[in-house]
């Protein structure tokens, strides 16, 4: 696994565009994703490991209580992977992990925090065709005949409509990204899209692939600059998290007294 140490800004823009471009098109093009966390000693373990540890096997019954009392605002949701996303966007335990296109996206949620300035955040940068070439053969090919290096939902419905189908693919654990549907505002505006690896003990981490992997470190003492070179581009809380507690929780952060505690600048 690669680690780069972000110190400015302008490292982190030289960072998330090496190697992006596409000589074949002469344009700016790559298959990367990412995901940005408050802090890099963390790893990329869902939400459902760190919740149910002792017992992974209550994911089904975590999801039928999701249906049942979220009936209200699920009863149109007729796709399976849908209604984990929108479980996953909501603070479900999942299997999933978020990630999105957008490396600037990416180092919002590595900086948010401002509790978390005492320590160094992280970006993982991902590069599907790694993640995709360990694909079973049927996965593989629908993605060939889609041009496209993402399932889309409706693709992924098709092809296993649970996680029991997922996994019944291949004995090998293997992990696929797939687009949600932008059934609700956050998921357009954070360009998001999830990981799910077709066994629910094993972690991204633990596929063979892992160490092609690379993190960006985010310096503690690069947090404050960038956070706030984030602001002024509008990729805030008030944009991440669309509504009233977005701007409520911009509003708090912006007027916070970080500059003489976090600040790197001497003058």
């Amino acid at each position: 696994m690669r680690d780069i140490l972000i110190e400015s800004w302008d490292h982190l823009h030289t960072a998330v565009f090496e190697d992006v471009w596409d000589p074949s098109i002469l344009r700016y093009r790559n298959d990367r994703v990412f995901r940005g966390m408050s802090d890099s000693l963390w790893e990329l373990t869902p939400s459902l490991n760190r919740s149910c540890p002792h017992n992974l096997g209550l994911e089904k019954m975590i999801l039928r209580s999701f249906q049942k009392y979220g009936y209200a605002e699920l009863q149109n949701c007729t796709s399976f992977w849908e209604i984990v996303a929108m479980g996953q966007q909501f603070g479900l335990p999942t299997r999933l992990l978020d990630w999105t296109y957008s490396p600037l996206v990416a180092a919002h949620f590595a900086t948010e925090d401002v509790s978390a300035y005492d320590r160094d955040g992280v970006i993982w940068c991902i590069d599907i065709p790694v993640i995709n070439a360990r694909l079973p053969k049927a996965f593989r090919e629908c993605l060939n005949e889609q041009k496209g290096v993402i399932f889309a939902r409706d693709i992924l419905d098709d092809l296993a409509p649970t996680f029991d189908a997922l996994q019944s693919y291949s004995d090998e654990p293997f992990a696929l990204f797939f687009e949600p549907a932008s059934t609700v505002n956050r998921i357009a505006n954070q360009y998001a899209l999830f990981s799910v690896v077709s066994d629910p003990s094993v972690t991204l981490l633990d596929l063979p692939e892992s160490d092609r992997f690379t993190r960006l470190i985010i310096s503690k003492k690069a947090k404050l600059e960038i956070r706030d070179k984030l602001d002024y581009i509008n990729i805030s809380e008030r944009m991440i998290y669309p509504g009233l507690d977005g701007i409520c929780k911009w509003i708090a952060r912006r007027y916070a007294p970080l500059g003489p505690k976090y600040s790197n600048r001497e003058d």
